[in-house]
This record gives structure tokens, sequence and C-alpha cells, in this order.
């Protein structure tokens, strides 16, 4: 993977969603997310970001005027009659556990989609949690002869349309994935060896989120390890690896090392997780970044 001279730019292609959320102590309804707005957020802070999406005619002007403060392109951002993507869940007293409440696709059934020519030639892509066959299209409508193209995938994908997943994975750069999901992709229950059998499949660099344990890094020559930042008031989950990716591309697309974008990552998700949807990942300045960023360097292992 290459260190880029030309002008650096962020492409995010993911859900946009109206949440409802139960944690043991609270429930918000009308939250604001969708992995798209939570990567956004991270990412837009520190770079140029540019979304692929849809909301429909309900979505809140709040959350239209929050698309705009951290998008520098909105061209692709589709606004069609119908109701928004939403989704309920409910945490367990251990944070670990989620029910699924509801998912009502709205408008987001009919997401498929489609770049204008500027999005066409992002340096980095991020391919948000979304259906494997969504993401291969935007792969295929790259013009941009070598982008670095980082996917998230789940669960979901990894047991209901394996062989679409992985035709995304030969065609990207990072995987980022956490760790029951590596496990389950690669039927292995070793860390180690499971990023061995993702290298595999095409990606230069896998990324391996462990929750509270923190994330390690894989390449072919690299492994980087990193603690998780001590959060002792968890308020909402919701999100925090979509954060993660976020913070991680944008690192990348500044060209920080590959440790200071897994440093930005796991701090950013660590702020997010502290409240209810974006709230406090907006508020958070640079400094109180940077101050996580530079206690948890003191963990990093290679």
């Amino acid at each position: 993977m290459c260190i880029r001279d030309r002008h650096n730019s962020i492409l995010i292609v993911g859900s946009i969603a109206m949440d409802t959320i139960e944690t043991p102590f609270e429930k918000r309804s009308n939250v604001l997310g969708g992995s798209t707005t939570y990567s956004l957020v991270a990412s837009g802070k520190q770079s140029e970001v540019s979304i692929v999406g849809i909301v429909g005619n309900d979505f809140p002007s709040d959350g239209h005027s929050l698309y705009q403060s951290y998008a520098s392109d909105l061209s692709d951002l589709k606004i069609a009659e119908g109701r928004t993507f939403r989704w309920g869940g409910r945490y367990h007293e251990n944070w670990d556990d989620r029910d699924t409440l509801f998912t009502d696709l709205g408008v987001f059934s009919d997401f498929r989609p489609v770049l204008t020519e500027s999005n066409k030639n992002r340096s980095h892509i991020l391919l948000a949690n979304i259906l494997p066959e969504l993401q291969r299209s935007v792969i295929q409508q790259n013009q941009n002869p070598d982008p670095i193209i980082v996917i998230d995938t789940m669960n979901l994908w990894i047991e209901t349309t394996l062989s679409s997943l992985e035709k995304v994975l030969s065609n990207s750069n990072i995987l980022l994935i956490n760790e029951s999901e590596a496990f389950l992709l690669t039927n292995e229950n070793d860390i180690n060896n499971s990023a061995r059998s993702l290298l595999k499949m095409g990606p230069e660099i896998v990324v391996i989120k462990k929750g509270s344990r923190g994330a390690e890094l894989f390449s072919l020559t690299e492994h980087i390890a990193v603690d998780a930042f001590p959060v002792t008031n968890v308020v909402d989950p919701t999100g925090a690896g979509d954060v993660f990716a976020g913070a991680f591309v944008a690192s990348l697309a500044n060209e920080d090392s590959k440790e200071t974008a897994l440093l930005n990552a796991s701090a950013s998700a660590s702020i997010s997780i502290e409240s209810f949807g974006i709230e406090k990942l907006q508020s958070a300045s640079n400094n109180e970044i940077k101050d996580r960023i530079n206690f948890l360097n003191k963990t990093l292992k290679s």
C-alpha cells in the first residue's frame, strides 16, 4: 500500500438511520445513526469526506445540518419519498449482548449506490457495513487506478452472502472486523491463525477489533496491538465500530502511520460510547482525542 503525493479524500458508503436505543439505564428514540453517520463524524473532523447514501423525506433538519457540517460533498446523498431506515436495539447489562427489537428498512431497501464522477476518483473508500453486493458495486464504479479500499462486515453477511463477501475481500486493501466475526469467517478460534487466513483472502491489512480488550493490526510483515482506552461510564456502544473505521481511514488519508491510525481509531471509539449516538464525538475537541491517543500510545505492542 503506497503513500500518495496527490490530494487525498475519503468516500463513505453505508447506511443512514434513525435509531431507538434501550440501555439498562435509559431509552432514547430518533437517535441519528447508521454506519455512515458514525464514520462520517469520526472522519469528517479530520479529513475531507464525501458520502453516498439514502434517506427518506422524514429525515430531520438537524440530520441534514450535521451532514452538511461534516461532508464536503453530498452530491450522492439521495432524498427519496418514504421513511428513513429505522432500527431499534436493547443492550444487556454486560454491554456485550444486544437484542434487535425491530428493523424497518424504509427507503434503504431500494438503495443502489450510484457514484457521480467526482466520487469515482476518491483516494480512500470506506465501504461500511452494508450488503456485500452493494460494496462490490461501488468498487466496480471506482475509476481511481490505485485507491485504498477499506471494508467492514458483519455476521449476517458471513452467514448469508459468503460468496459475495469473498469477492469483495479479494478486491480490498484493508478489512476491519471484530473478533467473533473473524473466527466465524475463518473457522478459527485463535486470533493469529484467523488473521493469517483473512490475509490469504485478499486484504493487505486486517484489523481485528476486540472491544474492551483493544484491537490488533496484522499484515504479512507487521503485527501491532493496542489496548482499549479505559471508559468508566459506558452510555451507548452503538456505532463504536463505525467510529473506529472512520477515524482509522481519516488517519490513512492524512498519511499517518498505521500505528497512529490504530491509536486514533481506538481513542475516537472510546469517546463515542460515552454518550448516545454521536453527541460526545461531536463535542469532543482535538485535544481530547490527542490526550487519549497519547495515553494509548503507551500500550502499543508490536
